[in-house]
């Protein structure tokens, strides 16, 4: 039993693990396309508008893939750790149903409410950036 546990934690870390990487992947990818788009402004306000439309709607594409995937990573650590809680009640020790309970329960310090899942905020990312996108396509067609 213990042995399943400890590869449950392990695989639930490998999730994550894979999550920060896709993470800095399409942060990287979006950064240069904003910063592409950015810089090349002038030039691509002399563009046919149809060109503005593909690059805005490739960064928007990007970050539908990007929240999606996120999505897609929560849901698979929510199935994990679902497994491990279950596990931890035929251990002698709870540890992440103890850690995720107090966090639940007791304010972080410092903070007026609860814990703030970091699932919660990295989705707000590609919302931003999709926000971005369409800011500048309206900011190219507009000059």
């Amino acid at each position: 039993m213990l042995e399943l546990y400890k590869l449950a934690v392990e695989m639930a870390d490998r999730v994550s693990a894979r999550r920060g990487t896709a993470n800095a992947f399409f942060l990287s990818v979006q950064t240069a396309l904003v910063t592409l788009v950015g810089f090349g402004m002038p030039k691509l306000s002399e563009s046919p508008w149809w060109v503005s439309l593909v690059v805005a709607l490739s960064g928007v594409t990007l970050s539908l893939a990007w929240w999606m995937q996120l999505r897609s990573y929560r849901d698979l650590n929510s199935a994990k750790f679902t497994v491990i809680n279950n596990l931890e009640e035929r251990l002698p020790v709870r540890i992440f149903t103890d850690e995720w309970e107090a966090l639940k329960r007791d304010p972080v310090p410092g903070r007026l409410k609860r814990y703030a899942e970091l699932g919660t905020s990295e989705r707000i990312v590609p919302l931003v950036f999709a926000l971005a996108h369409l800011i500048l396509l309206a900011g190219t067609l507009s000059l």
